[in-house]
């Protein structure tokens, strides 16, 4: 059976909301969405390019936690608080995968917290090497 376990970035959020970073399940890695907060120091950028950067750090090293890598993955959700920043959010992306690529939905919303502009949620399955 596979072993099913949960790897954490240390967020405050993560604690008041009860959920984990990640959890991996067998040869799966599920990423909760993550915004683009600076794990040290729980700073954020104003810019959505940023914050997208910044968000793609902390979900890779979630899942080199895991044992798994950016290009493991096959699924990602993307929340854009401002349809503006689409296009800017989807050029950092672009950047990050290539062939192939994985799936994508994008979808404009709004966030409890203000400061943020963008949240990515991602699905991985790791690929031996």
């Amino acid at each position: 059976m596979a072993k099913r376990w949960a790897i954490s970035s240390g967020s405050r959020f993560e604690k008041l909301a009860g959920y984990s970073r990640a959890v991996v399940d067998g040869e799966w890695v599920f990423v909760s969405g993550t915004a683009g907060h600076d794990p040290a120091d729980g700073s954020i950028s104003a810019d959505p390019e940023e914050q997208t950067r910044q968000a793609l750090r902390t979900i890779a090293t979630a899942l080199g936690q895991a044992d798994a890598k950016l290009s493991d993955i096959v699924r990602l959700r993307v929340y854009v608080a401002d349809r503006q920043d689409v296009m800017t959010v989807s050029k950092v992306l672009g950047e990050h995968f290539s062939d192939p690529r994985p799936t994508n939905t994008t979808i404009i919303c709004g966030f409890p917290v203000e400061e943020i502009k963008v949240e990515i949620e991602a699905t991985a399955l790791k690929r031996p090497e």
